[in-house]
């Protein structure tokens, strides 16, 4: 039986383009220069590649570096919150789209990001869950 691990570790053959696709797209919509939107994108996306490859130690240091980058932009946790949704329900409806015939790789889909949208959570709200 397929689990939520094998799900992830097909996400990270192929969700790469599609991460840095949703983030650029997000920050395109909030930085004049796309030059930076571009990097803001890219910094972001090693924050959902560390998370998909399990490495939540690595996560946690990215994206507090993320946040204090946010912040010397002007931009605040809203913009960080608004793109890790764009980018969950692209994922959502690709694995979906691709796995949706097949009940159980499906469902380790499913799981999978419900374990990321967990992890994604601030750690607030995590130790409250």
């Amino acid at each position: 039986m397929l689990g939520s691990k094998e799900a992830l570790a097909g996400m990270m053959e192929w969700s790469e383009p599609v991460v840095f696709d949703c983030l650029n797209e997000a920050y395109s919509h909030r930085v004049d220069n796309q030059t930076r939107a571009c990097a803001l994108a890219r910094r972001h996306a090693q924050q959902w590649r560390a998370l998909i490859a399990g490495e939540a130690d690595r996560f946690e240091e990215l994206r507090r570096e993320f946040l204090a980058e946010l912040g010397a932009e002007s931009l605040d946790n809203g913009c960080l919150v608004e793109a890790d949704v764009r980018v969950l329900a692209e994922l959502y409806e690709i694995a979906m789209a691709r796995f949706g015939r097949r009940a159980r790789v499906a469902d380790a889909y499913r799981q999978a990001l419900r374990e990321i949208a967990a992890k994604l959570a601030p750690t607030g709200k995590r130790a409250a869950a």
